[in-house]
C-alpha cells in the first residue's frame, strides 16, 4: 500500500474526515527524512509540533477545568502537567500505533528512531497541530479529550497528592522503619483490573488500598497508613 494510501486509511479508522492529507504527512515527517531528501523540498514536523503543543495545553486545560469543578488551579496544574509530560504524550501516540506512520532517515530508522520516545511524543504533538490547522479546535477537543479521559479514567495519571511521599516523610521524621508496599489481589477482567495493595512499616500492615492501576492502589494504601497515623498522633 501507498504511504499516502495508508496514511488516509489510519485516518479513516480513527474517525478522522480530513481534508487535506498533506498536512498529516507533514506532521509524520521527521527532520532525517527531509535531510535525505532535500530534493523533494519538503517540510518536517517541527513546526507543526510547536503548534500542537500549544493546543495540547489548551485542550487538556479545557478538559480539566470542566472535568471537577472542585479541582484547585494548582491541582489542574499538576494533572495537566502529567497528561502532555512525554512520557504520557508517547503512550498515546503508541497506542494509535503512530510509528508505523513516521517517515524517517535511513540512520534514524536504523538506529531504532520509528521506536524513541521523544520521536513518538513529537509526531503526536504534530499530529495535533495538523487536525487543528485542517479540522479547527472543535475536532481536536473531541479527539484528544477522548485520549486523555481515557488516560485518567484508567489511573494512568498519578494521584495529585503524592502519598507515598507525604508518608516516607512522616515515618523518616520519626524513626528509620523500613516502608514496603506488596499487592496483595487482582480481580476483574483484563480490562477492567482491579489491584489491592498494602503498606507496611516494619513488616506490619499499616494501610490497605485498592485502584485500577498497582500505582493507584498503593497511593491509596499510603494515604490510608496516613491517616491510620494521624489518628495514632492524635491520642498521644
Amino acid at each position: 500500500m501507498a504511504y499516502l494510501d495508508q496514511l488516509a486509511e489510519f485516518l479513516k479508522e480513527n474517525k478522522i474526515a480530513f481534508r487535506q492529507l498533506d498536512r498529516y504527512c507533514q506532521a509524520f515527517t521527521h527532520s532525517s527524512y527531509v535531510n535525505e531528501h532535500r530534493h523533494l523540498k519538503i517540510e518536517d514536523n517541527e513546526r507543526l509540533e510547536y503548534l500542537g503543543d500549544a493546543v495540547l495545553e489548551l485542550t487538556v486545560s479545557n478538559y480539566l477545568f470542566n472535568l471537577k469543578p472542585s479541582l484547585s488551579e494548582g491541582e489542574m496544574t499538576k494533572i495537566r502537567a502529567q497528561l502532555v509530560c512525554e512520557p504520557s504524550l508517547e503512550s498515546y501516540a503508541r497506542n494509535l500505533n503512530l510509528g508505523k506512520l513516521m517517515l524517517l532517515g535511513r540512520g534514524e530508522e536504523n538506529s531504532g528512531g520509528r521506536e524513541r520516545p521523544t520521536v513518538l511524543a513529537d509526531a503526536f504533538e504534530a499530529f495535533v497541530g495538523a487536525m487543528y490547522l485542517d479540522l479547527g479546535m472543535d475536532t481536536v477537543y473531541s479527539f484528544v479529550h477522548e485520549i486523555i479521559h481515557k488516560a485518567y479514567q484508567q489511573g494512568e495519571v498519578t494521584q495529585v497528592f503524592d502519598y507515598k511521599s507525604t508518608l516516607q516523610e512522616l515515618v523518616q521524621a520519626d524513626s528509620k522503619k523500613a516502608i514496603e508496599y506488596r499487592i496483595i489481589s487482582e480481580t476483574g477482567p483484563a480490562h477492567n483490573r482491579s489491584f489491592e495493595a498494602i503498606v507496611l512499616l516494619d513488616g506490619i500492615t499499616l494501610g490497605r488500598g485498592i485502584g485500577k492501576t498497582k500505582k493507584e492502589a498503593e497511593q491509596q494504601a499510603a494515604k490510608g497508613a496516613i491517616e491510620i497515623l494521624a489518628k495514632n498522633h492524635e491520642k498521644k
